[in-house]
Protein backbone atom coordinates (compact mmCIF):
# COMPACT_ATOMS: atom_id res chain seq x y z
CA UNK A 1 0.00 0.00 0.00
CA UNK A 2 0.98 3.38 -1.04
CA UNK A 3 1.69 5.82 2.13
CA UNK A 4 -0.05 8.64 2.89
CA UNK A 5 1.22 12.12 2.81
CA UNK A 6 2.08 13.57 5.98
CA UNK A 7 -0.65 15.74 7.73
CA UNK A 8 -0.02 19.33 6.89
CA UNK A 9 0.92 21.26 10.14
CA UNK A 10 -2.40 23.05 11.85
CA UNK A 11 -2.76 26.76 11.49
CA UNK A 12 -1.38 28.74 14.90
CA UNK A 13 -3.80 29.62 17.12
CA UNK A 14 -5.68 32.93 17.03
CA UNK A 15 -3.95 35.40 19.72
CA UNK A 16 -5.33 38.50 21.66
CA UNK A 17 -5.24 41.78 20.23
CA UNK A 18 -3.26 43.89 22.80
CA UNK A 19 -1.10 47.21 22.27
CA UNK A 20 1.69 45.40 21.33
CA UNK A 21 -0.20 43.75 18.25
CA UNK A 22 0.33 46.63 16.02
CA UNK A 23 0.65 46.65 13.09
CA UNK A 24 -2.29 44.64 12.41
CA UNK A 25 -2.27 43.10 8.68
CA UNK A 26 -5.20 42.27 6.73
CA UNK A 27 -3.46 39.49 4.41
CA UNK A 28 -5.25 38.26 1.72
CA UNK A 29 -4.58 35.39 -0.57
CA UNK A 30 -6.48 35.78 -3.99
CA UNK A 31 -7.05 32.31 -5.46
CA UNK A 32 -9.05 30.65 -8.40
CA UNK A 33 -11.67 29.94 -6.42
CA UNK A 34 -11.28 31.40 -3.19
CA UNK A 35 -10.58 34.46 -2.27
CA UNK A 36 -9.48 34.49 1.74
CA UNK A 37 -8.19 36.88 4.12
CA UNK A 38 -7.61 36.70 8.14
CA UNK A 39 -5.23 39.27 10.22
CA UNK A 40 -2.50 39.40 11.29
CA UNK A 41 -0.06 41.19 14.46
CA UNK A 42 3.01 42.45 13.87
CA UNK A 43 5.04 38.67 14.43
CA UNK A 44 2.89 37.46 11.72
CA UNK A 45 0.48 35.68 14.13
CA UNK A 46 -3.28 35.58 13.25
CA UNK A 47 -5.78 37.37 15.29
CA UNK A 48 -8.87 36.74 13.37
CA UNK A 49 -10.53 33.58 12.07
CA UNK A 50 -10.04 33.28 8.17
CA UNK A 51 -13.12 34.37 6.22
CA UNK A 52 -13.78 33.56 2.47
CA UNK A 53 -15.64 34.54 -0.43
CA UNK A 54 -15.95 32.66 -3.95
CA UNK A 55 -13.79 33.87 -6.70
CA UNK A 56 -16.63 35.31 -9.26
CA UNK A 57 -16.97 32.78 -12.05
CA UNK A 58 -15.84 35.67 -14.08
CA UNK A 59 -13.00 37.10 -12.27
CA UNK A 60 -12.46 40.90 -13.81
CA UNK A 61 -10.93 43.30 -11.51
CA UNK A 62 -14.30 44.74 -10.75
CA UNK A 63 -16.34 41.61 -9.99
CA UNK A 64 -12.31 40.36 -7.87
CA UNK A 65 -12.86 43.81 -6.04
CA UNK A 66 -16.27 43.69 -4.66
CA UNK A 67 -15.20 40.15 -3.33
CA UNK A 68 -12.16 41.85 -1.71
CA UNK A 69 -14.74 44.58 -0.26
CA UNK A 70 -16.85 42.22 1.03
CA UNK A 71 -13.75 41.01 2.69
CA UNK A 72 -13.06 43.97 4.15
CA UNK A 73 -16.35 44.23 5.83
CA UNK A 74 -15.89 41.07 7.31
CA UNK A 75 -12.62 41.89 8.87
CA UNK A 76 -11.97 44.39 12.48
CA UNK A 77 -9.99 47.41 12.86
CA UNK A 78 -6.15 46.92 10.80
CA UNK A 79 -3.41 49.06 10.21
CA UNK A 80 -2.36 47.98 6.70
CA UNK A 81 -2.68 45.09 3.87
CA UNK A 82 -0.65 42.48 2.00
CA UNK A 83 -2.72 40.72 -1.06
CA UNK A 84 -1.11 37.48 -2.40
CA UNK A 85 -2.08 37.62 -6.42
CA UNK A 86 -1.69 34.63 -8.88
CA UNK A 87 0.31 36.32 -11.49
CA UNK A 88 3.19 38.85 -12.11
CA UNK A 89 3.10 41.51 -10.13
CA UNK A 90 5.57 44.49 -10.47
CA UNK A 91 5.11 47.60 -8.38
CA UNK A 92 1.86 46.86 -7.19
CA UNK A 93 0.32 46.51 -10.96
CA UNK A 94 -0.93 43.00 -12.51
CA UNK A 95 1.30 42.18 -14.97
CA UNK A 96 -1.19 39.40 -15.95
CA UNK A 97 -2.96 36.47 -13.98
CA UNK A 98 -3.44 33.03 -15.75
CA UNK A 99 -5.92 31.81 -13.99
CA UNK A 100 -8.55 34.75 -13.67
CA UNK A 101 -8.52 37.29 -16.91
CA UNK A 102 -6.98 39.02 -19.50
CA UNK A 103 -8.38 41.69 -18.34
CA UNK A 104 -5.90 42.10 -15.10
CA UNK A 105 -2.96 42.84 -17.63
CA UNK A 106 -1.29 46.06 -16.24
CA UNK A 107 -4.18 46.63 -13.22
CA UNK A 108 -2.90 49.39 -10.65
CA UNK A 109 -4.39 46.59 -7.83
CA UNK A 110 -2.15 48.37 -5.11
CA UNK A 111 -3.28 51.99 -5.88
CA UNK A 112 -6.73 50.76 -6.17
CA UNK A 113 -6.96 48.91 -2.72
CA UNK A 114 -5.50 51.89 -1.56
CA UNK A 115 -7.84 54.43 -2.62
CA UNK A 116 -10.50 52.15 -1.44
CA UNK A 117 -10.11 51.40 1.68
CA UNK A 118 -7.52 54.25 2.54
CA UNK A 119 -4.80 51.75 4.22
CA UNK A 120 -1.84 51.12 3.05
CA UNK A 121 -1.04 48.33 0.39
CA UNK A 122 1.15 45.93 -0.79
CA UNK A 123 0.42 43.68 -3.53
CA UNK A 124 2.80 40.69 -4.35
CA UNK A 125 3.00 37.23 -6.08
CA UNK A 126 0.84 34.81 -4.32
CA UNK A 127 3.20 32.02 -4.25
CA UNK A 128 6.02 34.38 -3.04
CA UNK A 129 3.77 35.41 -0.29
CA UNK A 130 2.97 31.42 0.70
CA UNK A 131 7.00 31.22 0.15
CA UNK A 132 7.48 33.83 3.27
CA UNK A 133 4.91 31.45 5.35
CA UNK A 134 6.69 28.95 4.79
CA UNK A 135 10.50 28.86 4.39
CA UNK A 136 12.56 28.38 7.49
CA UNK A 137 15.46 31.34 6.02
CA UNK A 138 18.40 29.14 5.89
CA UNK A 139 19.92 27.65 2.45
CA UNK A 140 18.17 27.40 -0.77
CA UNK A 141 14.43 26.98 -0.73
CA UNK A 142 11.68 26.32 -3.15
CA UNK A 143 7.76 26.58 -2.55
CA UNK A 144 5.42 24.70 -4.86
CA UNK A 145 1.49 25.86 -4.48
CA UNK A 146 -0.77 23.60 -5.89
CA UNK A 147 -4.06 24.67 -6.88
CA UNK A 148 -5.88 26.22 -10.34
CA UNK A 149 -2.17 26.49 -11.16
CA UNK A 150 0.71 26.41 -10.71
CA UNK A 151 3.06 28.83 -8.07
CA UNK A 152 6.72 29.09 -7.53
CA UNK A 153 9.03 30.83 -5.31
CA UNK A 154 12.55 30.64 -4.58
CA UNK A 155 14.56 31.83 -1.77
CA UNK A 156 18.18 32.11 -0.35
CA UNK A 157 19.16 32.63 2.87
CA UNK A 158 15.31 33.47 3.52
CA UNK A 159 15.81 36.17 0.32
CA UNK A 160 13.40 35.94 -2.53
CA UNK A 161 14.22 35.86 -5.85
CA UNK A 162 11.55 37.39 -7.55
CA UNK A 163 10.10 36.93 -10.48
CA UNK A 164 10.17 33.20 -10.89
CA UNK A 165 6.76 31.78 -13.45
CA UNK A 166 8.13 27.83 -13.17
CA UNK A 167 4.59 27.17 -13.32
CA UNK A 168 4.81 28.15 -17.26
CA UNK A 169 8.01 26.72 -18.75
CA UNK A 170 7.83 24.11 -20.54
CA UNK A 171 8.23 21.05 -18.96
CA UNK A 172 8.28 17.13 -20.23
CA UNK A 173 6.22 17.71 -24.12
CA UNK A 174 7.02 20.88 -26.25
CA UNK A 175 4.00 23.35 -25.58
CA UNK A 176 3.12 21.83 -22.00
CA UNK A 177 4.24 23.58 -19.03
CA UNK A 178 4.48 22.34 -15.36
CA UNK A 179 1.14 23.95 -14.79
CA UNK A 180 -0.63 21.89 -17.82
CA UNK A 181 0.67 19.12 -15.32
CA UNK A 182 0.13 20.07 -12.03
CA UNK A 183 -2.28 22.41 -11.79
CA UNK A 184 -6.04 21.51 -11.57
CA UNK A 185 -6.25 21.10 -15.04
CA UNK A 186 -3.62 18.28 -15.02
CA UNK A 187 -5.43 16.48 -12.23
CA UNK A 188 -8.64 16.51 -13.97
CA UNK A 189 -7.02 15.51 -16.88
CA UNK A 190 -4.97 12.62 -15.68
CA UNK A 191 -6.66 11.47 -12.88
CA UNK A 192 -5.27 11.42 -9.04
CA UNK A 193 -2.78 8.28 -9.48
CA UNK A 194 -1.68 9.90 -12.37
CA UNK A 195 -1.04 12.98 -11.28
CA UNK A 196 1.18 12.35 -8.07
CA UNK A 197 3.37 10.37 -10.26
CA UNK A 198 4.12 13.41 -12.38
CA UNK A 199 4.47 15.46 -8.87
CA UNK A 200 7.40 13.24 -8.18
CA UNK A 201 8.97 13.32 -11.00
CA UNK A 202 8.39 17.63 -11.11
CA UNK A 203 10.39 17.25 -7.23
CA UNK A 204 13.47 15.58 -8.77
CA UNK A 205 13.31 17.59 -11.29
CA UNK A 206 13.35 20.66 -10.07
CA UNK A 207 15.70 19.56 -7.22
CA UNK A 208 18.40 18.99 -10.36
CA UNK A 209 17.42 22.43 -11.64
CA UNK A 210 17.40 24.55 -8.44
CA UNK A 211 19.76 22.17 -6.32
CA UNK A 212 17.40 23.59 -3.03
CA UNK A 213 18.01 22.18 -0.07
CA UNK A 214 14.04 22.26 0.69
CA UNK A 215 11.09 22.09 -0.98
CA UNK A 216 7.77 23.36 0.38
CA UNK A 217 4.31 22.06 -1.36
CA UNK A 218 1.62 24.55 -0.80
CA UNK A 219 -1.92 24.81 -2.10
CA UNK A 220 -5.39 23.24 -1.95
CA UNK A 221 -4.29 20.55 -3.65
CA UNK A 222 -1.91 19.16 -1.35
CA UNK A 223 -4.79 16.93 -0.04
CA UNK A 224 -4.65 14.68 -3.09
CA UNK A 225 -0.56 13.75 -2.58
CA UNK A 226 -0.74 9.97 -1.39
CA UNK A 227 3.00 9.34 -1.12
CA UNK A 228 4.96 9.88 1.77
CA UNK A 229 7.25 12.84 0.45
CA UNK A 230 10.93 12.77 0.61
CA UNK A 231 12.51 14.09 4.10
CA UNK A 232 13.80 17.25 2.24
CA UNK A 233 10.05 18.01 1.12
CA UNK A 234 7.52 19.60 3.44
CA UNK A 235 3.83 19.64 2.81
CA UNK A 236 2.46 23.21 4.19
CA UNK A 237 -0.71 24.43 5.88
CA UNK A 238 -2.78 25.80 2.76
CA UNK A 239 -3.05 29.44 5.16
CA UNK A 240 1.06 30.17 4.64
CA UNK A 241 -0.57 32.18 1.24
CA UNK A 242 -2.44 34.27 4.43
CA UNK A 243 0.43 33.70 7.16
CA UNK A 244 2.87 34.93 4.78
CA UNK A 245 1.71 38.59 4.77
CA UNK A 246 3.34 40.39 7.24
CA UNK A 247 6.69 39.13 5.59
CA UNK A 248 5.63 41.31 2.43
CA UNK A 249 6.47 44.23 4.21
CA UNK A 250 9.49 43.31 6.02
CA UNK A 251 11.52 41.93 2.79
CA UNK A 252 10.50 45.06 0.65
CA UNK A 253 10.62 47.89 3.84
Amino acid sequence: MTPKAETAPAVPSIAPITAASHPITMTIDVGGSGLKSMLLDAKGKPVSERQRVVTPDVPTPDAVLKGLDELHKLMASFDRVSVGFPGVVKHGVTLGAFNLHPSWKNFPLQAELEKRWKKPVRVGNDADVAGYGAIKGKGVELVLTLGTGLGGALFTNGHLCPGLEIGHHIWRKKGMTYEDYLGRRGLDKFGKKEWNKLLQEAIATTEALFNWDKLYLGGGNTKKIDFAPPLNVEIVSNESGLLGGVYLWKDQA
